[in-house]
């Protein structure tokens, strides 16, 4: 046997809520709150049992409902500004109302659509083909070609080329400074003395590259434990000492 499952969805909480009001002929202006709410959550369950997920709003919806329930059931029910009894499915009804009459006009707008669409013009895709098929016509192109036609061409052209030669341009400049370089001269220098300042490096040659170069030089130093550097006198100031190895025995 074969069994066939009919489970209707519906767009939105208050679709639902239209189709059960309408399914029990209920009074949209007396809603009974408690049958309604248990039909709204018994269908929530369905979906859930038939693995289909449940969209937030009609979570959100159900919770409406069931707060709008606890609040008929409270003794003492909230007053308006007049001192008269405020029915919590005031509001319900009001957007209920409200998507009824905005759903009662779908149908016209849909089929006053399709009216619309099918007093479109014909005969404008075939216009269109005979224009692309002469785009590609080399012979066609050149019979409505005229001088004006390429002074307009020749100016997009050249208007493009200047706008090209202004363009930023950046320049790379390679120093002539190598990390290998300044260590060979570091060592030099302090191959004459115990212990040359870092000052010294800076007044041969006070150019701001050439001491990047030198100051990376001698940490590349350092790292190798080729030199060592103590704390000088002035302000940044250090002093550079060779380191004499030992020799192996």
């Amino acid at each position: 046997m074969s069994f066939e499952i009919k489970l209707p969805l519906f767009e939105g909480p208050f679709d639902l809520m239209l189709f059960f009001i309408e399914r029990d002929e209920l009074d949209i202006y007396d809603i009974p709150i408690s049958k309604i709410t248990q039909d709204f959550l018994d269908y929530i369950h369905q979906l859930e049992k038939m693995e289909i997920e449940v969209a937030s709003e009609f979570i959100l919806f159900a919770a409406t409902l069931m707060k709008i329930k606890s609040k008929l059931l409270l003794p003492r029910p909230d007053l308006d500004e007049n001192g008269e009894e405020i029915d919590p499915r005031e509001e319900l009804v009001r957007h209920l109302l409200e998507y009824k009459k905005y759903k009662s006009v779908i149908a016209d707008l849909a089929q006053m659509e399709e009216e619309r669409l099918s007093k479109e013009k014909r005969g404008n895709v075939v216009a269109e083909l005979r224009q692309l098929s002469k785009a590609d016509d080399v012979d066609a192109e050149m019979q409505d070609l005229d001088l004006y036609k390429l002074l307009k061409v020749f100016q997009k052209v050249m208007s493009k080329y200047a706008s090209r030669t202004d363009e930023t341009k950046h320049t790379v400049i390679q120093y002539p400074y190598t990390i290998e370089q300044q260590k060979d001269f570091v060592m030099e220098k302090i191959s004459f003395k115990d212990r040359v300042p870092f000052s010294d490096f800076v007044s041969y040659k006070p150019d701001k590259i050439f001491v990047i170069y030198t100051f990376l030089a001698i940490l590349d130093l350092l790292q190798l434990s080729l030199v060592t550097i103590t704390i000088g006198e002035g302000f940044n100031n250090f002093w550079v000492e060779k380191i004499d190895k030992v020799p192996a025995a």
